[in-house]
């Protein structure tokens, strides 16, 4: 199979005309907006539709994050074609392994944080005074969305706890990074994922982030008794090493709101080393450390 999705950094209209060139090559994805960002970018969702339950992947829910992008891609792009196929991959045939179980993809939750930090001004519009403010020119960096609100601090999951750290951490409005909000899922793309979720039935789910090679699997005590085993299955697959969040890292992110809402197994998994934004070519080095673990998450 010739690949698709390369080693480099895709803006918005390039993501999207690489997900159509999937779709025309996969007659097998379904395709969709689950809504819009705030600068009304449509947050695609690529589906191999099912009667039954789900898998969800999801990434770049962070705009330095954006090498997740890539990588989930190049995972839908060789699972869905093993299905489309009925062939293996990583060992597995995952059309017989899933059997009336589907998979819903997200690979970018906030498409203008990306747009951001991949085309610094360019990628902010009428927006981009005010944005050079909130970053202080460091475009390259920017996490959050166009409003300035953290998406992974935005979901109704520890949240009052969370903004009471991020006060003490000098953030009390729209930042770069680790703004909460002024309410639990007050942004579009947070809306966007939380209503997906209600809308499916989502049997567990997986959030890809950058950097540090950690697995997250836990919250409060509230996840689901598989957690754990599942956790060290795709710790096992990837190399990845089982951790606990700490500090700003607790509290807010999807991860946690999908546990606390469904009691059902969500994780978080930081890929990658190094400093964010991650070089975008180490892609292909990341996602084949990762391919047999997204493969054996998706049929678990």
């Amino acid at each position: 199979m010739e690949r698709i999705i390369k080693s480099v950094d895709y803006d918005y209209l390039e993501m999207k005309r690489i997900i159509d060139a999937m779709c025309c090559r996969n007659p097998v994805i379904e395709c969709f907006s689950i809504g819009k960002s705030c600068a009304g970018r449509d947050i695609t969702a690529l589906k191999i539709p099912s009667s039954g339950q789900y898998v969800l992947f999801t990434a770049a829910f962070h705009g330095s994050e954006h090498i997740t992008t890539n990588i989930l891609l190049m995972f839908i792009e060789e699972f869905c074609d093993a299905y489309q196929k009925n062939r293996s991959l990583c060992g597995i045939n995952v059309k017989k392994a899933l059997g009336n179980r589907g998979v819903i993809f997200v690979p970018r939750v906030n498409p203008d944080g990306c747009e951001i930090s991949i085309r610094g001004a360019l990628g902010c519009g009428k927006d981009a005074g005010r944005i050079f403010k909130l970053c202080q020119g460091d475009f390259t960096h920017y996490n959050a969305n166009l409003r300035g609100v953290d998406i992974n601090h935005n979901f109704d999951a520890g949240w009052k706890e969370l903004r009471e750290l991020e006060r003490k951490e000098g953030v009390f409005g729209p930042a770069s990074t680790r703004y909460g909000g002024e309410k639990p899922h007050s942004e579009p793309e947070t809306q966007a994922i939380v209503n997906l979720c209600r809308e499916n039935d989502i049997c567990h789910a997986v959030a890809l982030h950058a950097q540090g090679e950690v697995i997250y699997w836990s919250y409060n005590e509230l996840q689901d008794k598989r957690s754990k085993q599942m956790a060290e299955i795709m710790a096992a697959t990837s190399g990845y090493a089982l951790d606990v969040p700490m500090g700003l890292a607790v509290g807010g992110g999807f991860k946690d709101w999908f546990i606390k809402e469904f009691r059902r197994p969500g994780f978080t998994v930081e890929v990658g080393r190094g400093k964010n934004p991650l070089p975008i070519n180490d892609t292909f080095k990341i996602y084949a450390k990762l391919c047999e673990m997204l493969t054996i998450t998706a049929i678990m």
